[in-house]
C-alpha cells in the first residue's frame, strides 16, 4: 500500500537589482557569472563568444551572448581568480576582466564593452571588484569566503565560529552550541556539504549536526553561506536557515598546511574564590593536515584533509566534603564510600568511582577528486568520514550523583559519498546531475556495560550542620535509557537540475528524490531499574535506611520493560523507509536596460512510504 502525506506548493515573485546578480541557489555547490556585452554606445551586442577561465586549474568554459547581449555561465567553482575574455572577432576587438572571485550562491555580474576595429582605443583590461555581498535571495543571507574563514578567531575549529558574525545567527552555548537562526529552533536548520545533506535527520542532537562535532575539518572549507527563509524554488528541507559549505579543491599548484594544539590541567585553574578543588590529571591535543594539487595538470586534481582530537571530558561533582567544585549536599563522603563498598562486596560490581576527567576522541577524513573531463563537462567526487564521541551524564541535576559507570559514551560514525556532474550542452543549456549517499550510525554505550541494571539510592545528609537534612539520589549501573538503545539511518539523494537561457529568460527545472532507511530500537529499563528508599514500619519508624536496604537487596520499587511476549528487545525495534520527492520550475526574467530581475517559480514536495507498522494481534483482538 502506498501512502502519500502532505504536499507543499510554493511560488514566489521577487525583485532584485541586477547589479547584485541573481537569486541564491540553495544547497548549491557552485557559483555562476552573468554578464552583458554592449557596444561603445551602450547597445547590446549579440553573438559574441565569451570565455571564462578559472586560473588556478586552467578550467575554461564558453558562452555566447543572446539578442539582448547577455551571457550566463553556471556550475563554476567558488573562489578564483577568474578571467572573463571576449574573443576577437571580425568586427569587435577583445577585452578582458580579471581577478573575479566567486562566492557560494552569489553569482558575479560583469559588463564587457565590444569595440569595433575602427575605434581608436587600445585593448581594454578591467580589474573587477569581488561580487557584491548584498543579499540577493528573497530573505536575508550571509556568505563567508576563504579569507573570512582564515581570519576568524575559530578557536573551536567549527563553522559556528564564523557564521556567528551574522547578527541574525545566535550560538546557544548553554545548549551544545546550538545554531539558532532568527530565533528558530536549531532542528529546523539544514547543513549541506558539497551537496550532501549532513543533517541530524532523527532530531537527537542539539548542535544540528548528525555527529558530536563538526563532521569535517575546518581547514577543508572553501566557503560557507547561510540563507534565512529564502523563497527560491531550489530551497527545501528547512524552515529556519540553510548552512551550505563547499570544500576546497586541488589546483595546478600543490598547497596544504598542518596544525597542532595542546592543553592540559596545568593550564587550568584549581581554585575558586580562594577554595581549592580537584580538577584531575588530563591532557588534550588536536592535530591535522591538508594537501591538494594536480594529478594531471589542467585536468585532474585532488584534495585531502585529516584531523584528530585526543581530548578529555571534565567532571566536577562529588559528595559533600569531597572538595569537588560542585558538591551534592544530600550525600556525604562517608555515605558514598559505603555505597561503593556494598556494590563491590555484595554485588561484585565495580562502580568506576568519580573521575575528574575521561578521554574522548574525534577523527575526520575528507578526500576530493575534481576532473575536467573536457571544456563542457566537469565531475567532482567527495568522500567524508567522521567518528567521534563525548561522555554524557544521564542524571546530572544538583541533587543527583552518579558513578563513572553510569555515564555513557555518546558517539556517531558518519560516512558520506557525493558525485556531481556539471555539463554545458550548448551556450544556452546547462545541467547538474548529483548523486549522494550518507550513512549515519549513532551509538550510546554505557561505560560499565548493561549487564547491571540501574540502581537509584535515596540519601539524606545534614551538610551544613544546621539540623536540616538535604535529599540526594545516587545512581549506579547502566542508565535506564541505554539498556536497549540502537539507531542507524541512511539517505540516498538524487538530483537533476537544468538551466536554459532563452534571451532574457533563465528557465530552471529540477527533479529531486531523497530515500531514507531507518532502524530504531529504544526500550527503557530492559535490564531493570531498582530504587532504594528508607524502609519504615507501620508506625513510620525507619527499619532500614536506603543504604542498608541496598545491602539487604530490598528495593522499594522495581521497574522492568521489554517486548512482549518474547522478552527480546529487538522485537520492539522499528525499521522503516520513506522518501521525499520534489519537482520545481522557475523563470528569471532580466530587464537589462533597467537593471531589474523578476523571479517566479513553483515547487512541489510530496512524502511517500511503502513501510507499514508491524501488526499487533493483541491490539486487534481487544479493539477490532
Amino acid at each position: 500500500m502506498r501512502r502519500q502525506m502532505r504536499a507543499a506548493l510554493c511560488s514566489s515573485v521577487a525583485l532584485a537589482a541586477m547589479a547584485a546578480s541573481v537569486p541564491v541557489i540553495a544547497q548549491e555547490t557552485s557559483s555562476a557569472i552573468r554578464g552583458t556585452v554592449t557596444n561603445s554606445a551602450g547597445a547590446p551586442v549579440a553573438g559574441v563568444t565569451v570565455s571564462i577561465e578559472h586560473v588556478p586549474t586552467g578550467t575554461t568554459s564558453t558562452a555566447t551572448t543572446t539578442d539582448s547581449g547577455t551571457f550566463y555561465a553556471r556550475g563554476l567553482k567558488v573562489g578564483g581568480p577568474y578571467v572573463v575574455r571576449m574573443a576577437d572577432g571580425t568586427e569587435y576587438r577583445s577585452n578582458t576582466i580579471e581577478d573575479i572571485f566567486l562566492q557560494l550562491g552569489r553569482p558575479a555580474a560583469v559588463r564587457l564593452v565590444a569595440l569595433t576595429a575602427s575605434e581608436n582605443v587600445d585593448e581594454i583590461v578591467v580589474t573587477a571588484n569581488r561580487a557584491s555581498t548584498v543579499p540577493v535571495a528573497i530573505g536575508p543571507s550571509a556568505s563567508f569566503n576563504i579569507s573570512d574563514l582564515e581570519n576568524a578567531p575559530a578557536i573551536n575549529r567549527d563553522i559556528k565560529d564564523v557564521i556567528r558574525q551574522d547578527p541574525r545567527v545566535y550560538i546557544n552555548v548553554s545548549n551544545a552550541d546550538a545554531v539558532q537562526c532568527a530565533g528558530a529552533n536549531p532542528r529546523f536548520n539544514s547543513l549541506t556539504v558539497d551537496g550532501v545533506g549532513l543533517n541530524d535527520n532523527f532530531g537527537l542532537n542539539s548542535n544540528g549536526y548528525p555527529t558530536e562535532r563538526l563532521p569535517f575539518s575546518y581547514d577543508a572549507i572553501q566557503q560557507v553561506a547561510v540563507e534565512l527563509a529564502p523563497f527560491d524554488v531550489e530551497y527545501g528541507a528547512f524552515t529556519a536557515c540553510n548552512i551550505n559549505a563547499v570544500t576546497k579543491s586541488g589546483t595546478n599548484e600543490f598547497h596544504g598546511g598542518a596544525f597542532f594544539d595542546y592543553t592540559s590541567d596545568s593550564f587550568r585553574g584549581s581554585t575558586l574564590e580562594g577554595d581549592k578543588f580537584e580538577i584531575g590529571d588530563y591532557s588534550e591535543k588536536r592535530f591535522g593536515a591538508t594537501l591538494g594539487g594536480p594529478i594531471i595538470k589542467d585536468k585532474l586534481f585532488f584534495f585531502a584533509s585529516y584531523e584528530r582530537l585526543e581530548g578529555a571530558e571534565l567532571f566536577d561533582r562529588g559528595p559533600a566534603g569531597s572538595g569537588a567544585a560542585r558538591e551534592v549536599a544530600g550525600v556525604s563522603q562517608a555515605q558514598f564510600n559505603e555505597i561503593v563498598r556494598i556494590a563491590n562486596d555484595v554485588y561484585g560490581y565495580e562502580t568506576g568511582g568519580l573521575p575528574a576527567s575521561l578521554p574522548v576522541t574525534d577523527e575526520k577524513i575528507l578526500a576530493k577528486i575534481d576532473w575536467n573531463i573536457n571544456d563542457s563537462h566537469r565531475l567532482a567526487l567527495t568522500y567524508t568520514y567522521n567518528d567521534g564521541f563525548s561522555i554524557s551524564q544521564s542524571d546530572g541535576d544538583d541533587d543527583e550523583l552518579e558513578v563513572a559507570n553510569h555515564y555513557y559514551e555518546r558517539g556517531t560514525k558518519l560516512q558520506s559519498y557525493a558525485g556531481s556532474l556539471f555539463s554545458d550542452w550548448s551556450d544556452n543549456l546547462s545541467t547538474e546531475l548529483r548523486v549522494s549517499y550518507a550513512d549515519v550510525d549513532p551509538r550510546v554505550r554505557s561505560l560499565g556495560g548493561t549487564d547491571f541494571g540501574e540502581v537509584r539510592i535515596e540519601t539524606f545528609n545534614d551538610a551544613d550542620g544546621d539540623g536540616v537534612r538535604e535529599r540526594a539520589l545516587v545512581y549506579l549501573g547502566a542508565d535506564d535509557s541505554r539498556h536497549a538503545n540502537e539507531l542507524e539511518y541512511s539517505s540516498l539523494n538524487l538530483k537533476l537540475a537544468a538551466n536554459y537561457q532563452l534571451d532574457n529568460h533563465l528557465i530552471t527545472f529540477g527533479l529531486e528524490r531523497v530515500d531514507f532507511d531507518v532502524f530504531n530500537l529504544f526500550i527503557q529499563e530492559a535490564e531493570g531499574e531498582y530504587r532504594f528508599r528508607d524502609i519504615r514500619d507501620n508506625d513510620g519508624n525507619t527499619v532500614l535506611n536506603a543504604i542498608q536496604a541496598f545491602e539487604a537487596g530490598r528495593p522499594e520499587r522495581v521497574i522492568y520493560e521489554n517486548a512482549a511476549p518474547s522478552n527480546n528487545p529487538n522485537d520492539a525495534a522499528a525499521q522503516f523507509k520513506y522518501a521525499i520527492n520534489t519537482v520545481y520550475l522557475q523563470d528569471e526574467y532580466t530587464f537589462s536596460d533597467i537593471d531589474l530581475t523578476i523571479t517566479a517559480g513553483a515547487r512541489y514536495d510530496w512524502y511517500s512510504s511503502d513501510s507499514l507498522p508491524r501488526a499487533n494481534p493483541l491490539f486487534e483482538a481487544r479493539n477490532g
